[in-house]
């Protein structure tokens, strides 16, 4: 097992500081301080430091929604770029009432893999990203010249990807607004096949027709119809951002499901902040046969 962290060359973000249960980072122009639930211990920077330095503040109001203070003028939307290889991928970025906004840092070790693995495959690889949110896996596959279809439930993000790949200058993405684990089903039963696949479940969701999805209760099944989909020559990239699961559990998944997982990447995912502490943000699980 290994600890696996963000590029340190992606300049256009940085985490600042963590602790308190809150977030200090930086998105291109703008600081944001956000809620963090893995950051138990104490801030490493005072209180006057974080305020100082904040430009936007998000404030929890309920379970889940709440809602953003800004310091200054400042727009509701704005761009971040990350630095691929010899590419650029471009994200539009936006506040929303969920305190997401629209990527993932942490994420970016999992892009260099993608491209990287997708660039080993002759011809026109094809690759499949379940909850794919906006897109940050599905645009470093088709950076690389795959054939993408990128699932998601959610119609909005959808939308929102689909601004991110235009402004990547990338096309044809297929789009399928969907419940992934329905998607995939009827993928097996196509008989379809995928050189790569990724995957970055949430703990708990809801499809696009109202299908609940709960993590412990469904990974398994859903693992066992993707070892289906899997071309001879293929990578697979299994993200998981919950508190319940270990990444002993991952491996156990992967080396019960899969018959070729020789080259299993296991460990836990961290962004390194300005401030010398560690923000975990979930474990990660990656093989490839190519």
């Amino acid at each position: 097992m290994k600890n696996l962290f963000t590029p340190s060359t992606w300049k256009e973000y940085e985490l600042i500081d963590c602790g308190d249960l809150e977030k200090l980072e930086r998105f291109g122009q703008y600081i944001l301080r956000r809620p963090e639930p893995q950051a138990l211990w104490k801030k490493q920077y005072s209180e006057q430091e974080w305020q100082k330095l904040t430009d936007i503040k998000f404030t929890q109001k309920g379970s889940h929604a709440g809602v953003w203070t800004k310091n200054k003028n400042i727009a509701d939307k704005w761009k971040l770029s990350y630095p691929l290889q010899e590419k650029q991928l471009n994200f539009n970025l936006s506040l929303t009432s969920f305190k997401h906004i629209g990527i993932f840092p942490e994420q970016a070790l999992n892009w260099e893999y993608i491209y990287a693995k997708t660039k080993l495959v002759a011809n026109t690889p094809k690759v499949l990203n379940l909850f794919a949110y906006t897109g940050g896996a599905s645009l470093a596959a088709k950076a690389a010249g795959a054939d993408v279809t990128h699932v998601d439930s959610v119609k909005q993000v959808i939308s929102w990807s689909k601004e991110n790949m235009l402004a990547s200058g990338l096309t044809d993405i297929r789009w399928v607004v969907e419940d992934a684990l329905k998607f995939v089903k009827r993928e097996v039963k196509r008989g379809n096949k995928y050189n790569g696949i990724i995957l970055d479940p949430p703990a708990y969701g809801i499809g696009a027709n109202g299908e609940r999805w709960k993590l412990e209760d469904s990974i398994n099944e859903i693992l066992q119809d993707i070892a289906l989909l899997l071309d001879k020559k293929h990578f697979l990239v299994l993200n998981v951002y919950s508190l319940g699961l270990s990444p002993l559990i991952l491996e156990n998944l992967i080396k019960t499901n899969f018959n070729q997982s020789e080259n299993l990447e296991l460990g836990e995912v961290f962004l390194q902040a300005k401030s010398s502490v560690k923000l975990p943000l979930g474990i990660l699980a990656r093989f490839c046969n190519l």
